[in-house]
């Protein structure tokens, strides 16, 4: 049995979006259990109308709630210790539950996430993995705006954190990780970039295959399974393939609505239309990963519909279901046990601290 903690009152809609679609995990999810956190006055009224919901959660009262636009330092002085996003990660470190989900404010939660977690040993900075789709099926693409920038050393842990989140969603034994860069020749980006490839191809790492450096039109191709980046960079990929979906389902909404034959050429093509929506619909890879704590925390879109905030818990459910922390843990160990890296003064303290999140998934 897996349990879920909630952060009810995160999201634009709140409760109206989050509880009915819990309803949907369960039907596809029958053992997990959740522990919701929300107002009273807002939250309950919605629960009971689904019984299947509340007979297999537990509810918890927060009078305060972090707002969608809430600085991070913010948040965390008026919401520690009280609000429905701090109570639901503290649920996973407290051992009541397994993943915690939030459609909630992107830096508040990582700060919340980061403050009461804690990063993973030898760890220096957590991450963001988002769920790439691609010609071949998915990849994990990491970091998309935990923080800016990057070191070497940083470069080469969100390896460790992407390989292993591949090996627990895909069940891939040896996932192929490439390094983002603005070409595949040894000689060209940033140092950083260029110290972290050369010590991934050095290394001896049994569960991860590293494959140099990828393009941006890698992402789509499905190259590798795991692409890793900075922030920065990361996230505008991130925004940018999601708006480029919504031009094109656009552009296919205009064509087959301008004339009486393409709305018949549609009736007759409609199995062909389905299946290209099912493969851009952005919901079924709404959901980023924390990596790097002590604990799993989701990050949903703030926007997001039922289908979409599901989609983010059954990410979490299957992430506790493989013991990815596990996962984690054992290859940052032997990783770190054949001093793969190690800073220099040529590469480290080149990534930049993020206090207010300038980066995230929502």
């Amino acid at each position: 049995m897996i349990r879920i903690s909630i952060d009810a009152m995160g999201g634009d809609f709140g409760p109206e979006v989050i509880v009915p679609s819990l309803a949907k995990v369960l039907v596809r999810r029958p053992d997990v259990r959740f522990v919701v956190f929300g107002k009273e006055s807002t939250t309950l009224p919605v629960l009971k109308r689904f019984p299947e919901i509340e007979r297999v959660s537990e509810f918890v009262h927060c009078e305060i709630s972090v707002r969608m636009d809430d600085k991070p330092s913010r948040a965390l002085r008026h919401g520690r210790w009280k609000s429905s996003m701090w109570k639901s990660i503290e649920a996973v470190k407290a051992g009541d539950a397994d993943v915690c989900v939030s459609a909630g404010n992107t830096g508040a939660l990582m700060a919340m996430s980061k403050f009461c977690l804690r990063p993973m040993a030898k760890i220096e900075r957590p991450a963001i993995a988002a769920i790439w789709p691609t010609m071949k099926g998915e990849s994990i693409v990491l970091d998309v705006g935990a923080t800016i920038g990057a070191d070497a050393q940083q470069l080469i842990d969100f390896s460790i954190l992407g390989s292993a989140m591949a090996r627990a969603l895909f069940g891939i034994e040896r996932p192929v990780v490439g390094l983002l860069n603005v070409g595949v020749e040894e000689i060209k980006g940033q140092e950083e970039v260029r110290e972290a490839g050369r010590l991934l191809r050095n290394a001896v790492m049994p569960t991860m295959e590293y494959h140099g450096f990828v393009e941006g039109d890698d992402l789509g191709k499905g190259t590798v399974d795991v692409v890793v980046t900075e922030g920065f960079s990361g996230n505008i990929a991130l925004k940018t393939a999601e708006g480029t979906v919504r031009q094109i389902a656009g552009y296919l909404r205009e064509a087959m609505d301008r004339t009486v034959m393409a709305r018949i050429g549609y009736l007759f093509a409609k199995g062909a239309f389905d299946r290209l929506r099912e493969k851009m619909d952005v919901r079924k890879a709404n959901g980023g990963v924390f990596l790097g704590l002590n604990g799993i925390v989701v990050k949903s879109h703030g926007g997001t519909d039922q289908e979409g905030f599901a989609a983010a818990v059954e990410l979490g459910y299957d992430m506790a279901r493989n013991k990815l922390l596990a996962k984690i843990a054992n290859d940052i160990e032997r990783f770190h046990g054949q001093h793969v890296g190690g800073r220099d003064e040529g590469t480290a303290g080149t990534g930049k601290s993020d206090d207010e999140h300038r980066g995230g998934v929502d």
